[in-house]
């Protein structure tokens, strides 16, 4: 009998790992799509819920291999997960476990507790979940592990867990059922469905498949998406190592390659035309996280950026826009200082008359009386502006008797320093300019205009973008094969308010160019008018 499409035998297998279980989709997906892919899955989360249940389920996927279970604690010796020292191989000088039914020969293997290991156990475990291989004596075997899932109450603290952690690309938080769930919960049918024959999987398609994902390539928007996305972890302090990043887009291209597989041809079979799209990037937010708490700032992320069209950068369109807004306030604030005919520049005299004198002095005087500045071996010689009288200066500074005064070596009468102008006190008066709003020229409207024009129909084009995307998005998540329902109600939200976010960035440029219009319009009239006068004034 021929067997189905691969996407509907694995759509099958999904639906016999999440029967019987509640709010236990995305894990199901991310343990399957991880073994697909030759990875790893984190299952972090309180006793009883649900586990071990979904690792034998995934046990479950593939046809008959053994499957392991192992709780680990701080105890646990290397004998309880690769096997016990053979005696006879000892006997011989050979240092070989026997691995049957141990970890070294299970296709499955749930650990629990996997934080627990110890040294004696960490560095073959790492090689095994790694590279795939076991050092049994002298010799270093390939085993036939598909994927281990992990399970542990808590994040690993000891730096020399660190590499294992890295090990388990896919990480989900498994909470207990919600309130709103409980109900349902206690009423739950106890009863699972096992796969068919058929639909599970063998190791050499499981190789096959991973094979082929090789050939799918990522996208432009989701190459843009991963290497922003680094960016952005970066300045929230989430370290991604390097290897990681490149089993994250292996996994990627098995999920783009197996959601495309819809025609029934073998994975080796079939062609390079597939791609990696940004609804798969969706995957990011349960591979990059290092704590729970990143895992929704991630989510937050992605959200923002999956679904908005190529080139959808709120922030930038935001400030080009409140630019060009700026811009046009200073463009219509702008004036010009005014000439006479003569080519001088005017100004406003405290008369309100014009003139072309830009700074005016005038002899500061005090009750009718002028005011002179004091002699220059004194700190203030205008005293605070206030300036001295006559009679002050003689009696502060001059010699009573003969009003003289030592000044630069020189004795000075009252009446000799005086009558020179620089020791009267002046007032300087800035006049301010004549000015009158600036008459832009016809090139310089256009090219505002050309400008934002040329903006508006780069918005547009995003705007076609979006609402192609939303027409798709039913298409693109409603029949995904690894994005959970829930993601498609929250991907239509986040285009709903792009979408009235380009709604309004339009409506704001827009009224950018009709002021520039209007700018042009004022010109024109202003020109208008001043013909009109120098006829009437030639009439006359």
């Amino acid at each position: 009998m021929e067997k189905d499409p691969l996407k509907a035998r694995l759509q099958r297998l999904l639906g016999c790992m999440e029967s019987g279980l509640l709010e236990r989709e995305t894990a199901a997906r991310l343990t399957l799509l991880a073994a697909l892919s030759g990875e790893h899955t984190l299952l972090i989360g309180p006793p009883g819920t649900a586990k071990s249940v979904l690792a034998r389920r995934l046990h479950l996927a593939f046809q008959p291999g053994h499957y392991f279970e192992r709780l680990l604690t701080r105890f646990s010796v290397p004998d309880e997960l690769f096997g016990p020292l053979s005696i006879k191989a000892l006997e011989s000088d050979r240092y070989q476990r026997l691995t049957e039914r141990y970890l070294p020969t299970a296709n499955i293997a749930f650990l629990d507790e996997v934080f627990k290991a110890n040294s004696a156990i960490l560095n073959t475990l790492l090689t095994l979940l790694n590279e795939g291989e076991f050092d049994n004596g002298d010799c270093r075997v390939k085993v036939p592990l598909i994927s281990v899932v992990g399970a542990s109450n808590e994040l690993p603290e000891d730096d020399e867990l660190q590499a294992l952690y890295d090990r388990f690309i896919c990480r989900h938080a498994v909470e207990s059922v919600a309130d709103e769930n409980f109900v349902a919960l206690l009423e739950l049918d106890d009863q699972s469905r096992e796969p068919d024959l058929l639909d599970r999987l063998s190791h050499a398609e499981v190789d096959n498949l991973q094979i082929a994902a090789r050939t799918v390539s990522l996208s432009d928007d989701a190459l843009s998406l991963l290497k922003a996305l680094r960016l952005y972890l970066a300045t929230q302090n989430i370290e991604v190592s390097d290897r990681r990043w490149r089993k994250v887009v292996k996994l990627l291209k098995v999920a783009a390659f197996t959601n495309a597989q819809t025609h029934g041809e073998p994975p080796s079979k079939t062609g390079s035309a597939t791609q990696v799209s940004l609804w798969d990037c969706y995957l990011l937010q349960h591979c990059l996280w290092n704590t729970p708490a990143e895992q929704p700032i991630i989510e937050r992320w992605l959200s923002t950026q999956i679904g908005a069209g190529s080139g959808f950068k709120t922030e930038r369109l935001e400030k080009l826009i409140a630019t060009w807004e700026s811009t046009l306030q200073t463009d219509q604030k702008s004036q010009t200082q005014i000439n006479n005919d003569k080519g001088q520049r005017l100004y406003y005299n405290r008369e309100g008359q014009k003139t072309t004198t830009e700074i005016e002095r005038e002899w500061r005087h005090r009750d009718g009386l002028a005011l002179y500045l004091s002699p220059p071996d004194q700190d203030d010689r205008s005293n605070d502006n206030q300036g001295y009288t006559k009679r002050e200066l003689s009696d502060r500074f001059f010699d009573q008797h003969y009003q003289q005064c030592h000044i630069d070596g020189h004795w000075q009468h009252i009446d000799q320093y005086i009558a020179h102008p620089a020791n009267r006190l002046i007032l300087r008066h800035q006049n301010p300019p004549c000015l009158e709003p600036t008459v832009h020229s016809d090139t310089f409207i256009q090219g505002r205009l050309d400008e934002n024009k040329k903006l508006a129909a780069d918005i547009a084009t995003l705007r076609n973008s979006l609402e192609h995307s939303d027409a798709a998005i039913e298409q693109a998540l409603g029949q995904h094969l690894w994005i959970t329902s829930s993601v498609l109600g929250s991907a239509r939200q986040v285009l709903s308010d792009n979408l009235q976010k380009v709604s309004n960035f339009e409506r704001r440029l827009q009224n950018v160019i009709a002021a520039y219009q209007q700018l042009g319009k004022r010109k024109a009239s202003r020109q208008s008018t001043s013909t009109s006068t120098y006829s009437s004034s030639k009439t006359a």
